[in-house]
C-alpha cells in the first residue's frame, strides 16, 4: 500500500486545476479499463449463457420491458 499511500499524498497536493485534469484522466482510464474487462469476459463467452437466456424469452414473449 506504500504506492497508494504515496499517489494520495501526491493527489492531495494537486492545486484545483490540476486535480480537475487529474479527475477527468482517471475517469477515462477506469472507463478504458471497464471496457477491457467486459470485453475479455465477452470474449470468454462467460456472457453467452445470459445472452442465450434473453434471447430465448425474447423468442418466447415472456420477456418485459425496459
Amino acid at each position: 500500500m506504500r504506492n497508494v499511500e504515496k499517489i494520495q499524498q501526491e493527489v492531495s497536493a494537486l492545486s484545483p486545476p490540476e486535480l480537475d485534469a487529474f479527475r477527468k484522466w482517471l475517469i477515462e482510464f477506469d472507463a478504458e479499463a471497464w471496457d477491457r474487462q467486459i470485453e475479455e469476459t465477452i470474449q470468454a463467452g462467460k456472457l453467452d449463457a445470459l445472452a442465450d437466456q434473453g434471447v430465448q424469452s425474447f423468442h418466447s414473449g415472456t420477456c418485459s420491458p425496459l
